[in-house]
């Protein structure tokens, strides 16, 4: 499958060809950029991030796990003080909730970690040390017939440089 990959000097250039392609139906995008950009972030993909959804199945376990545990020794080891009884829910939130927090916190550090398909322990071939430093890039991965009309487009973006890159 061949790769363009053209090399920008402004943000929005790059994010008005992203949206365009995205249009014309190519969904193998990907954005290089030297600085934080959430116009790039949302031309290549408009979704919002998956991980929050880990972030809501750790917080629900969490809760679950908070209450059953503290239920569950309660029930087993029972102490009778006052006459109160064994399986007093109020006093166990406090515990549900830290759990929460926690099975939270650590199912979105997985998340980030499954979802960003990290680690990445080799560079894709169409990474440059420029996208690092100054440059902004578009790395389109496209059929074969593609290749002519992404590099026209490319080119009307004001792209510096468009290359081809074989996998």
């Amino acid at each position: 499958m061949p790769t363009l990959v053209g090399i920008f000097e402004q943000p929005l250039l790059v994010a008005q060809l992203a949206e365009k392609l995205r249009g014309r139906g190519f969904s193998d995008l990907e954005v290089y950029s030297p600085v934080p950009s959430h116009e790039l972030d949302y031309a290549v993909d408009d979704r919002p991030s998956r991980v929050r959804l880990f972030t809501l199945i750790g917080g629900v376990l969490g809760c679950i796990t908070g209450y059953a545990l503290t239920l569950w020794m309660a029930n087993d080891w029972q102490i009778m003080l006052g006459g109160k009884p064994f399986s007093s829910i109020p006093p166990y939130t406090i515990i549900a909730f830290e759990l929460t927090i926690l099975f939270g916190g650590v199912l979105t550090v997985i998340g980030l970690f499954a979802v960003g398909k990290l680690p990445r322990f080799k560079l894709d071939a169409a990474y440059s040390a420029r996208f690092s430093a100054e440059d902004f890039g578009l790395v389109v991965r496209c059929a074969e017939r593609d290749v002519a009309e992404i590099d026209t487009l490319m080119r009307e973006h004001h792209a510096t440089e468009v290359n081809l890159v074989e996998p």
